[in-house]
C-alpha cells in the first residue's frame, strides 16, 4: 500500500517586517523615558537579584514566570538570553511542562520553578509551606532571598511590558 502524504509548508513570516509594523502601531508610553528613576531602580533590583545565582537558573525562572504571565516580550528576550548562554533547546521547550519533564531539570531547578509558580500565581492560594520548604532545602538563606527577588523582579518586568504593550522580538536593552 502506498501512502501519499503531503505536508503544507509552514507559512513564511517576514519577522523583521512584522516586528517593525507592530512597533509602528504601538501607542503606549515608553516606560523607561517616562519614569527613568523607577526604570533604573527596577534595573538595579534585577541586577542585585541575580547576584550569586547560576545563569541557567536565572533564565529558567524568568522564562517560567513570563510563560505564566503570558508576556511574549519577556519570553522572547529570556529564551534568547538562555540560548546565548548555551542553554539546551530541549530544556527550553520543557519549561512550560516541567512537572511532566522533571528529568530535564535538577532538583534545585525544580524547587525554583515551583517557587516561581507559587509566587507568580500568589492570588491562587499563596505560597504553600511545602513549596517554600522545598526551595529552602535547596538554597541557602541568601540564595533563597535572591531567588525570591528574581521572581519579584521578573513579575514586575512582565507587568511593565504587558501594560506598555512591548512587542515580542524587540529588545531595547542594547539601546539603553
Amino acid at each position: 500500500m502506498t501512502t501519499n502524504t503531503t505536508t503544507a509548508a509552514a507559512p513564511t513570516v517576514d519577522l523583521p517586517h512584522g516586528i517593525a509594523a507592530a512597533e509602528a502601531t504601538r501607542s503606549r508610553l515608553d516606560f523607561a523615558k517616562a519614569a527613568p528613576k523607577v526604570f533604573r531602580a527596577i534595573v538595579g533590583l534585577d541586577a542585585a537579584a541575580r547576584e550569586g545565582l547560576e545563569p541557567a537558573l536565572v533564565e529558567l525562572v524568568q522564562i517560567r514566570a513570563s510563560l505564566l504571565n503570558h508576556c511574549a516580550y519577556c519570553l522572547h528576550m529570556h529564551t534568547g538570553d538562555a540560548r546565548k548562554a548555551g542553554e539546551n533547546e530541549d530544556r527550553l521547550h520543557m519549561v512550560a511542562v516541567w512537572r511532566e519533564a522533571r528529568h530535564f531539570f535538577t532538583p534545585r531547578e525544580q524547587a525554583a520553578l515551583a517557587l516561581t509558580e507559587a509566587v507568580t500565581l500568589v492570588a491562587d492560594g499563596g505560597v504553600p509551606d511545602t513549596v517554600y520548604a522545598e526551595a529552602a532545602a535547596h538554597f541557602e538563606d541568601q540564595e533563597l532571598a535572591h531567588v525570591l527577588s528574581l521572581i519579584l523582579t521578573i513579575n514586575t518586568w512582565n507587568r511593565v511590558a504587558l501594560a506598555t504593550g512591548k512587542i515580542a522580538g524587540t529588545d531595547e536593552r542594547a539601546a539603553r
